[in-house]
């Protein structure tokens, strides 16, 4: 933005990490790589300017159950100003996304597919390529939140054939407050712009603004231009351990957690089983242990054994709801994580439910 030497080392650096996250993900552009601040942003960004100029009263949204609220408010939101209508589909006898329901919630009138690329609770993957084909038989847009795959497993936006995806960097070992949309140039080109400002302008005169090229257009105000470096070096580590390799490893990873943690008394592991996947799993798995809350699991774990264990409902209480619960615990490992590491957390979990649900017995005696 400037020409001191310094100025223009950062620009250099920022838009070498937009080359570097366009390649990563087989964009068709730099120019199709838009910084925001995380994946939330990166919906709303779409929501606010392609839903609220395009949609209308009448028109549909289809989500899945099984989104994080990122990817429902936003629209709940749109369809409460245009008058459009949410379907939502719900899941299958195995606790994945029901392909009937999704195929049956299609008309003419669905505007929009937005679905999560894996489940950050269920640890399923959704069958993306084949959702797009259909949506886009009916004319429909399609948006993947894809925060749960980029960083576990290859990702190409040619391959999916979607027309937008968003991602956030403190997934992928980037620092927090970054992270992208990935949208479809001509598609990019006809939505207005987001947020006003410095930066996103060509010319500006007491009459009227015009726009800046992409993907400058959609990036208002003073970048996070270290955070955007650091996530461009993200990409280039995950890329020199290669994305082949972490998912196959964390495919191991996931079916050891799950052996393990069916292992744990009155557990109740939510979504498909490996067996019931059609590929690997996420190496994640969310549960309820019967007798034990997950607040107190999560708390012992972490003061017993350091163990960081996640409890509530993972911003995905409509799914929770589905699943006739109100929240969970949830393991999840990441390449950099062993089998014997999974074997100490699920040994803390066990020896933690047996504790609690001891106490709670002792205590109703009492």
């Amino acid at each position: 933005r400037g020409m001191h030497r310094l100025s223009v080392k950062a620009t250099e650096s920022f838009e070498a990490a937009r080359a570097t996250v366009a390649a990563f993900v087989n964009a068709f552009s730099f120019e199709e790589i838009v910084f925001t601040r995380n994946a939330t942003e990166a919906i709303n960004l779409i929501a606010q300017t392609w839903g609220r100029s395009t949609l209308q009263a009448g028109d549909e949204i289809i989500v899945t159950i099984m989104e994080h609220h990122s990817n429902l408010v936003p629209w709940q939101m749109v369809a409460e100003a245009t008058g459009a209508t949410i379907k939502y589909v719900g899941l299958s006898d195995e606790n994945a996304l029901n392909m009937e329901q999704f195929m049956a919630a299609l008309s003419p009138r669905t505007r929009l597919v937005a679905v999560a690329h894996v489940s950050n609770v269920l640890g399923c993957e959704n069958r993306i390529t084949e959702i797009a084909s259909k949506a886009h038989e009916v004319g429909a847009k399609v948006l993947v939140d894809a925060c749960q795959s980029v960083p576990h497993k290859p990702v190409d936006v040619r391959e999916l054939g979607v027309d937008w995806l968003v991602a956030s960097g403190h997934k992928m070992c980037g620092p927090s407050g970054i992270g992208f949309l990935w949208g479809r140039a001509s598609l990019l080109r006809s939505m207005p712009p987001f947020l006003g400002g410095g930066e996103m302008i060509d010319t500006v005169t007491t009459s009227g603004f015009t726009c800046a090229e992409l993907p400058h257009k959609f990036e208002a105000g003073t970048p996070a231009f270290a955070e955007a470096a650091a996530l461009g070096a993200a990409c280039d580590y995950l890329s020199a351990l290669g994305m082949d390799r972490i998912e196959e490893w964390e495919g191991q990873l996931a079916r050891h957690l799950w052996q393990r943690l069916s292992e744990v008394p009155g557990i109740q592991i939510y979504g498909p089983t490996p067996e019931q996947h059609q590929g690997p799993r996420a190496p994640l798995c969310s549960f309820n242990i019967e007798g034990v809350h997950p607040n107190d699991l999560a708390t012992l774990v972490d003061q017993e054994s350091g163990v960081a264990l996640r409890a509530g409902h993972h911003c995905a209480q409509p799914l929770h709801e589905a699943l006739g619960v109100p929240s969970s615990a949830r393991l999840s490992a990441h390449f950099y994580n062993t089998f014997e590491e999974i074997d100490l957390a699920v040994a803390a979990v066990k020896s933690a439910a047996a504790f609690l649900r001891t106490f709670s017995s002792t205590s109703a005696s009492n």
